[in-house]
């Protein structure tokens, strides 16, 4: 005979999981990162991003390295290039970057190929590295008196062409030739903005480099994307510096922010990025969310079946 229930026992006890929460949300999420849940839909075409903005300090190593890992976890191939010296992207990446290590540095002199410098990112396996070596520090130098030394990285990557879905070129803070090289390889410019004082502080002189780069090396290029990062919703200052920049670049900004978070700061000490090492943090989930509005705007059109038959009477 079984034992008499308590009254209301039944409903005493409320999944968790079930609950409409931040908490909750933010627990289901962690789960689909760490058991490869996720999934967002492949581009139109490849999409290239040079990351950038003279301006040190602004999380843009940060979110080349977890944009990057959130559209690999999602199913989606990345190659990440660190074009910055200091090679923090690599570090962050997990990517070994020894003197001697077959890296970015090589692959603009033209001495080896690009696809012989990726390395595959440990924690996403579908996301490759080109790093950087200390000796990407005097490639300007050497790069002055080459032929089209403008263009050198786009021919390296052009030859890998069909192999990833999105490339993310990270770099410097500086406007010479390595962050020029990367806006002729690229469509596209993603400039991470922090929502502090100095915020648009050089911005300008950014914007008159890209446009002086599309009118006379790369008449495809756009910025394309803004992100408000060091976000601190405790201060109207950061408010004022977001209502600035909406306004001034409209739907260029991305509605996810990404807030100040101690998680993003202690993640590349670990060699990891904030998604891997603690998917359930804000800093991992507005980064999840970045990438996810950057994934639905290059989004290909959903193909109906009765267009799939064509196609494949077109090709027979």
């Amino acid at each position: 005979m079984p034992a008499p229930s308590t009254p209301g026992a039944s409903d005493a006890f409320v999944d968790p999981f079930l609950e409409d929460t931040p908490i909750a949300a933010a627990a289901r999420r962690a789960i689909e990162v760490q058991q490869g849940d996720l999934s967002l839909p492949r581009p139109r075409e490849r999409r290239v991003f040079a990351v950038a903005n003279q301006k040190g300090g602004v999380g843009k190593t940060t979110t080349t390295v977890n944009i990057g890992v959130a559209l690999a976890l999602a199913g989606l191939h990345v190659l990440v290039i660190d074009l910055d010296p200091q090679g923090n992207t690599s570090t962050a990446l997990g990517a070994v970057r020894t003197l001697g290590t077959p890296s970015v540095y090589e692959v603009l002199l033209g001495e080896i190929e690009a696809a012989e410098a990726i390395q595959t990112c440990p924690d996403a396996p579908r996301l490759g590295v080109i790093p950087a070596t200390i000796d990407l520090a005097g490639a300007e130098i050497e790069l002055v008196t080459m032929v089209a030394r403008e263009g050198r990285l786009k021919k390296a990557i052009e030859a890998i062409r069909g192999e990833y879905d999105y490339v993310f070129i990270d770099c410097p803070p500086s406007l010479g030739l390595l962050t020029v090289n990367a806006m002729v390889a690229t469509q596209e410019v993603l400039i991470p903005i922090q929502c502090e004082y100095y915020a648009l502080e050089g911005l300008g002189q950014l914007i008159n480099n890209i446009s002086l780069v599309q009118q006379h090396l790369n008449p495809s290029l756009d910025v394309s994307t803004i992100l408000l990062t060091m976000y601190d919703g405790r201060t109207k200052l950061a408010d004022q510096v977001a209502q600035e920049v909406r306004s001034h670049f409209g739907d260029k900004v991305l509605t996810s922010v990404i807030p100040r978070s101690v998680k993003v700061s202690e993640a590349p000490g670990y060699g990891q990025s904030v998604i891997t090492y603690d998917p359930g943090s804000r800093g991992a989930l507005s980064y999840l969310d970045a990438a996810r509005e950057i994934a639905h705007r290059g989004a290909a059109p959903a193909v109906s079946a009765h267009s799939q038959q064509s196609t494949t009477e077109e090709r027979s």
